[in-house]
């Protein structure tokens, strides 16, 4: 029997430092209610723009990177963390994307993306900013 995930403030899961593909999914599952999934269709949406996608999840949160760093990839262009009510997306290098995604970040490059519940998110426009994302400096965490 699998452990029940804990959710630290505001909902979001709590998933072991870890690389690769299950851990983020196993973050996904554990989304509580109406963002598992949102951010499920997301993900892989995200697959199919970058294909090979390097993914993570530390500090409680799931990271993207672009493809061919090896086995622990140290740069990120996109990470979520859960909010009671919204999911956060932050593109780090997101003053670069056009458009700018809308919601500011007191670090110079980031800027946010929020889901609340109910919202219909443009597909066309998120897979594009994944797209030119990945295609810039990432982070390197």
């Amino acid at each position: 029997m699998a452990e029940k995930v804990v959710l630290l403030s505001g909902g979001n899961p709590q998933i072991p430092k870890a690389y690769g593909d299950a851990p983020v999914q196993a973050y996904i599952a554990a989304m509580p209610g109406w963002k598992s999934g949102v951010w499920a269709r997301l993900d892989t949406l995200i697959e199919k723009a970058v294909p090979g996608v390097a993914k993570a999840v530390k500090w409680n949160s799931p990271l993207y990177g672009p493809p061919g760093q090896g086995d622990e990839p140290t740069h990120w262009f996109l990470s979520i963390h859960c909010f009671d009510k919204y999911i956060k997306v932050a593109f780090f290098r997101g003053q670069s994307l056009d458009p700018v995604p809308p919601v500011a970040s007191k670090s110079g490059d980031t800027r946010y993306f929020h889901i609340h519940e109910g919202d219909t998110v443009d597909e066309v426009a998120f897979a594009d900013w994944v797209k030119q994302a990945a295609t810039l400096p990432g982070e390197k965490m």
